[in-house]
């Protein structure tokens, strides 16, 4: 296993704290896993670069044709009316020969510019016939040409470290000729569910029982943001079960994630096997839904402590556990999904005096403009509720909203 993070103690005075106070310390208390791998392109997308691609060529490597027509020099049009002859045919692949004067050459998008033409005039407003070509005297010199390195310059650096790898960003490494990445490796989350209500679906269910919906909320979430999980099943309500598999975690896995126990009842367990095996850095945020949120060090490895309500627990997974993952992934920059100002298509008169997320999507509404409209029950116990949202409306303490107000929208996709 790698060195364990750095987990120092943070004095919170346990006081509950705002949303970004407590991502504040989440991403501060951590530091990116050590550990890195080099993996072809088309094994990297959605990896964190560990080392910056660095281009040793100019992109584009030289002058070509930014579209199908004929490449001129411009001087040639007023000395010779318009009309040149069509000397050679240049198409992408080839290299044509040193462009004669009064001659034009028929070249296709992304062919190399030949020597002495300056200029590419579009087919479209061409005329050719009889080996011929008549182009209009307006045409600006020096237009449809990529000139060399446009794009890139040899020895610029195209992807910094810490970049969570796209689709786009493969293509750009392969456009400098870059055939393998250094990335970091993967993240391993122990994933622990505490109850003795929770069975697995495919279980007979017991009186009393529930289907475990959590694990694999978050079993999702976790293969979404690349991590690699090591599932510490269903763990029983006593104190001694949680420990051994906290410590199990510690071993296996470089972060703990568990769902349930963290609140301050006589069978939530999570926080006394935490302070038996390390420390609470924080419980409490001052968040509706998700107030009970447990973060601490479990023998050199960090721990989050989620609620056990399914909607407390996806949306504390989305604000919390995402951005201490991204850090511990490496990711560099902004770790937080930033909300889109979107008018509100409800009416909020009733607000908490926490910091409130709904679960929200978005529709059209009657003129046809986009608006947020929320689930009717504030209840977080409705997991259907998720499923039916395509994000989360942000509602500031004691915000009380009109229609038509504007209001913070944080799309699912984003997270």
């Amino acid at each position: 296993m790698d060195r364990p993070n750095d987990c120092a103690p943070v004095a919170t005075g346990g006081k509950t704290l705002t949303k970004d106070q407590a991502v504040a310390i989440l991403t501060a208390r951590v530091s990116p896993i050590a550990g890195t791998e080099t993996l072809p392109l088309e094994a990297a997308l959605g990896r964190v670069l560990a080392e910056p691609v660095v281009s040793t060529l100019d992109v584009p490597g030289w002058d070509n044709s930014a579209m199908d027509g004929y490449a001129i020099r411009h001087a040639d049009l007023s000395a010779h009316d318009g009309c040149l002859a069509v000397a050679q045919r240049i198409p992408a692949g080839a290299v044509g020969k040193p462009l004669a004067p009064g001659t034009a050459a028929r070249i296709f998008t992304g062919a190399p510019v030949p020597e002495g033409a300056d200029t590419v005039v579009e087919q479209e407003v061409c005329e050719a016939s009889d080996g011929q070509v008549r182009i209009p005297l307006e045409i600006k010199a020096g237009a449809n040409i990529r000139r060399a390195g446009e794009d890139i310059r040899a020895g610029a650096e195209v992807i910094a470290s810490g970049t969570r790898l796209t689709p786009a960003h493969l293509g750009l490494a392969a456009s400098v000729g870059v055939a393998r990445l250094v990335v970091h490796r993967r993240l391993r989350v122990a994933l622990l569910s505490s109850g003795d209500e929770l069975a697995l679906p495919g279980e007979p269910l017991k009186p009393g029982q529930i289907y475990n919906s959590n694990r694999f909320v978050l079993m999702g979430l976790l293969q979404t943001w690349g991590c690699e999980v090591v599932d510490l099943g269903i763990v029983a309500d006593d104190l001694e079960s949680t420990v051994a598999a906290m410590a199990r975690g510690a071993r296996e896995a470089d972060l703990i994630i568990a769902s349930g126990g963290v609140s301050v009842g006589e069978e939530d367990h999570l926080k006394p096997a935490v302070e038996r095996l390390g420390r609470i850095e924080f419980h409490q945020v001052k968040i509706r839904p998700g107030k009970p949120l447990v973060f601490g060090e479990v023998q050199g490895r960090p721990l989050l402590g989620c609620p056990g309500n399914p909607v407390s627990l996806f949306v504390t997974a989305v604000l919390f556990a995402r951005p201490l993952i991204l850090r511990m992934q490496g990711v560099a920059g902004e770790l937080e999904v930033r909300p889109l100002r979107i008018r509100a298509g409800f009416d909020w008169p009733r607000p908490d005096r926490r910091l409130e997320f709904q679960r929200a999507r978005l529709e059209r509404g009657a003129d046809g403009e986009l608006e947020v409209a929320v689930y009717p029950s504030r209840s977080s116990a409705v997991l259907s509720s998720v499923a039916w949202a395509d994000g989360l409306v942000q509602l500031q303490p004691g915000q009380v909203i009109a229609r038509g107000d504007p209001v913070e929208f944080l799309p699912f996709a984003d997270f």
